[in-house]
């Protein structure tokens, strides 16, 4: 499988397994998860042309680990950014100290008035590291990183979350927690 061929995919298994489930005419669980091979009929009928080992290589390869196989590896869900009703059942932890977020500069003004806020999806997603944060801020234009003082947020009584791909979730970012990263 190509690298193009694997970008295609995991593009297009975001957009299933994340927002848009009944593009295949399929159903997600209450956790998220889809079952394996009936995904991969419904791919094929569509006119995807996917095999198990295709999909394997797209969740085993995929840079931000996205998706997940189940232990039996008959189900696959995303690891996070659903706008869709899932319940991914995390368990509440203590967040490192600081934590950043990526966004663009032309949104910094209302998150500086309002604070981040997870709009149609289930969590706000934080990152461990600048480097990640910055990237995914240039996805929406001029970068900017925000940090967060996690360690303030949890000793007020936030809660947060790490996803299996190591993403930290959190229901907002109220502004007092917020400073722009200079530089």
């Amino acid at each position: 499988m190509s690298e193009k061929e694997s970008i295609r995919l995991s593009k297009f298994l975001s957009h299933v397994l994340r927002h848009r489930p009944e593009k295949l005419d399929i159903t997600l669980d209450e956790q998220g998860w889809a079952d394996v091979d009936f995904l991969i009929r419904q791919m094929n009928r569509k006119g995807l042309a996917v095999t198990p080992e295709m999909l394997q290589h797209v969740v085993e390869t995929n840079n931000k680990k996205r998706f997940a196989f189940d232990d039996n590896r008959t189900k696959i869900r995303a690891n996070q950014g659903h706008s869709v009703a899932v319940e991914l059942c995390y368990t509440a932890q203590t967040p490192p100290p600081m934590l950043y977020h990526g966004t663009s500069k032309k949104h910094l003004q209302a998150i500086l008035a309002s604070g981040l806020e997870k709009r149609k999806r289930h969590h706000v997603h934080l990152s461990t590291d600048v480097a990640t944060a910055l990237q995914v801020g240039r996805r929406h234009g001029e970068a900017v990183v925000l940090c967060i003082n996690t360690a303030g947020m949890h000793s007020d009584g936030f809660q947060f979350f790490e996803s299996e791909n190591k993403v930290w979730l959190t229901e907002q970012v109220p502004v007092q927690y917020i400073t722009v990263l200079e530089g």
